[in-house]
């Protein structure tokens, strides 16, 4: 399985492909389909990480504490 670097790469590279509007209809479908799976593993994979994200909070006793750290999603 690719890294996330080299999905997202490779996503930049579709992407850049598909603007310049110059594939045929089906290789372009194609690459489309590619992209909206990397697209999706990529997002899967910043999602797995963000749960793993903490703050260190600093408590009123000057010492520090690990909290989870919400997105507004999650608020």
């Amino acid at each position: 399985m690719p890294s996330f670097e080299q999905s997202l790469k490779k996503l930049e590279t579709i992407v850049e492909q598909l603007e310049k509007g110059d594939l045929a209809l089906e290789d372009s479908l194609k690459l489309f389909e590619e992209g909206v799976n990397l697209s999706a593993a990529c997002k899967q994979e910043l999602d797995a990480a963000e749960g793993k994200v903490q703050m260190l909070v600093k408590q009123r006793d000057g010492s520090l504490k690990a909290e989870p750290f919400l997105t507004e999603k999650q608020l």
